[in-house]
């Protein structure tokens, strides 16, 4: 921990503009991004009484080692560079509006020629029209089976899709009337598309033209005499009122906004979010947050807007808020920059909106007390379990970073190995990696390990060296330190991070392969140790005995969550590359199969066992090969028998396989992103 005045700027250096300040620890890792209307003022609060600082705040100022900030010219833009560093440096100690489980919701593919409906999760895409979030993916699903009645957009996915296509007959929803099946050519595109867009028209809030409609053409069926045509509209009207009734109606149809609201503690705070579209709710969402620094309700009401509308598009043109954020003209502004239109930040005092604000801050509360009777205990065990290891192995300091290697291979053969980080006790994706091994022949885990450490942490002292040299030939511009952005690629050097500990996945040969490693390369101030399978012991470097956790303890559960992830990984790893590198060994011996083509091949059909039940026919559809080609292939493929079509078969039964991906980006070192 640092003193916070040994990096204290000297007074009058920091300026009375507005702008943006970040904190960065001793590695020139940013941990926290700020903004002020006053920068001077705002950093001075932070040195000036650290007694009288929130706990956390104290926290923060002591793991820093240094500050700096950017001065910008008003308030919309430092709110827009605040985002953006947040975004990303990713500060252990902003608020992150994290939620507790990923949203589903409902999905129309605009951007496909054929638009397909589907429950999708995680980061949006562009071109895809979504409605929700849901609190459950089985209401979606219950909606969605109404509408089809009325709306038979196709549901399948790509595989299903050009399946049927290929057999010239539509799946189970195309007889059922569900579909309406433009894989064998039943609509044109542009029906299929206006299909699509009614439906997306309805979930919208414009149902009534299309329940008027349904009733129009109803009533003349009956007219008519058509009295099995107006049954079917009878049934469809009554599909489409199923499925409104499953939504509240607050407003009048014309009112479009989302409602948030807030319950808090000291330490954590819940926000809940009510999406009305059409007067109708369509959704809900929340999140819970630790609070780093004593802020305030329109704190977080900022900084929520700020996180979760910053790089939408979907900004309603009106938010009902229990505060407004301290710089609310500013705010609406960038708001209303991100939606093309006017925007409104709102404090409901009466009437329904005020109702249903109130609804929502009950539902916070709510969340807010069943999340502290889930993470009471979360808490307490990630701090019980790191400090057992840092008693166990006598570490200065609990391993806040840890890093975990494990290798896998068959028979020496495809060998790979994974780096996977937790931090906190908390898994850290975006810092993972994967090792293609070449320099190790045969099934030697102890030369793999010694190759993967020496790999990872001579990247680490380069990125080290070249972050000091470029803050030295900084030094008028920016205070002594680490720079942790690469200025060729704009990407934060993650490599330049060092854990606390490093664990490998092996007894005491691996434990010292990696110990090795690192002392070859001059690296005394990192911890190993390995984690042995058949005991679950660990294992020192120079130690003749293991170290023994008791088996139900904390620490004990965390090394294996630990280790358990990096075999995970290294073992889907390794099957990646071993299925690759088993269609590139079967056309090897094909006449004419070069790199691309047998790229083109891996892309289109995906395994191995797919190409080989494909004819010559469907083979030839792969980009770059002709009829006489896709012969050849399908003959070696067979020891010298062309296949014939197979059979048609009843495609529900079958199953999707497992598609083959190999996009890390491959790092210098070796290393790749997952």
């Amino acid at each position: 921990m640092a003193d916070p005045a040994t990096y204290r700027p000297a007074p009058g250096s920091i300026p009375e503009s507005p702008g943006v300040y970040r904190f960065r620890d001793e590695h020139g890792r940013v941990i926290y991004v700020g903004k002020a209307k006053n920068l001077r003022s705002r950093l001075n609060s932070y040195f000036a009484d650290f007694a009288g600082l929130h706990p956390r705040t104290q926290t923060m100022v002591r793991t820093a080692a240094r500050v700096d900030w950017t001065v910008v010219g008003t308030e919309v833009e430092a709110l827009q560079l605040e985002y953006s560093w947040i975004k990303e440096f990713d500060p252990r100690f902003n608020v992150k509006y994290r939620d507790d489980k990923s949203y589903p919701y409902l999905a129309v593919t605009l951007n496909e020629e054929f638009p397909r409906v589907l429950v999708m999760r995680g980061a949006k895409r562009k071109g895809v029209r979504y409605f929700g979030p849901y609190s459950h993916a089985w209401a979606i699903r219950e909606t969605v089976d109404q509408l089809l009645r009325v709306f038979p957009v196709r549901t399948c996915s790509a595989g299903v899709f050009k399946r049927q296509h290929q057999l010239d007959r539509p799946c189970l929803l195309g007889y059922i009337d569900k579909c309406s099946a433009p894989c064998v050519g039943n609509v044109s595109p542009a029906e299929h598309r206006l299909l699509a867009e009614d439906f997306c028209a309805f979930m919208a809030g414009d149902t009534g033209r299309f329940i008027k409609r349904l009733e129009r053409d109803m009533r003349e069926a009956a007219v008519s005499q058509e009295y099995e045509r107006a049954a079917r509209l009878r049934d469809d009207v009554r599909a489409l009122e199923a499925a409104l009734e499953k939504q509240a109606v607050v407003f009048s149809d014309t009112i479009d906004c989302d409602v948030v609201a807030f319950a808090e503690d000291e330490l954590e705070a819940a926000v809940q979010v009510f999406y009305v579209r059409g007067g109708r709710i369509r959704g809900q969402r929340g999140w819970v947050v630790d609070k780093v620094e004593a802020v305030t309700t329109p704190d977080l009401v900022e900084t929520f807007l700020l996180q979760i509308y910053g790089e939408s598009d979907a900004v309603p043109r009106e938010v009902l808020v229990p505060e407004l954020p301290p710089d609310a003209e500013a705010m609406s502004e960038l708001l209303a920059e991100r939606r093309g239109g006017p925007v409104r930040l709102r404090v409901p005092q009466r009437g329904d909106k005020r109702s249903l604000l109130e609804t929502v801050a009950r539902n916070a509360h709510e969340s807010l007390k069943q999340h502290k009777t889930r993470r009471a205990s979360d808490l307490t065990t990630r701090s019980l379990a790191l400090r057992e290891l840092q008693e166990a192995l006598e570490l200065d300091e609990a391993p806040l970073r840890i890093e975990c290697y494990d290798v896998s291979n068959l028979q020496g053969t495809n060998v790979v190995a994974s780096m996977v980080v937790f931090e906190d006790g908390l898994v850290r994706k975006s810092e993972y990696r994967r090792f293609s091994i070449k320099a190790v022949e045969g099934q030697d885990d102890v030369r793999s390990i010694h190759e993967v450490i020496t790999r990872r942490f001579r990247r680490y002292l380069a990125e080290s060296e070249k972050a000091g040299e470029l803050a030295l030939g900084d030094a008028e511009e920016e205070p002594a330190g680490h720079q942790p952005i690469d200025p060729e690629t704009g990407r934060p050097r993650r490599f330049a991070y060092p854990p606390n500990l490093v664990i490998v996945d092996g007894g005491p040969p691996q434990v010292a392969a990696a110990q090795r490693a690192l002392d070859e390369l001059g690296i005394d101030d990192i911890a190993v140790c390995g984690i042995a399978k058949r005991l679950e012991e660990l294992w020192l470097p120079g130690d003749d005995d293991p170290v023994i956790l008791p088996r139900n303890s904390e620490g004990m559960y965390l090394v294996q969550r630990v280790r358990d992830e990096a075999h995970r990984f290294a073992i889907s790893y390794h099957r990646q590359r071993r299925s690759k590198a088993m269609i590139e060994s079967e056309l090897d011996g094909v006449p004419g199969l070069g790199p691309a083509r047998r790229a083109a091949l891996l892309k289109h059909f995906g395994s191995l066992k797919r190409l080989k039940e494909a004819t010559p026919e469907q083979i030839a559809e792969v980009p770059g090969l002709g009829l006489r080609s896709a012969e050849q292939i399908a003959a070696a493929l067979h020891g010298g028998t062309v296949p014939a079509a197979p059979p048609e078969t009843t495609p529900e039964t079958g199953t999707a396989p497992e598609t083959i991906s190999d996009t890390g980006a491959a790092n210098d070192d070796g290393g790749e992103r997952p």
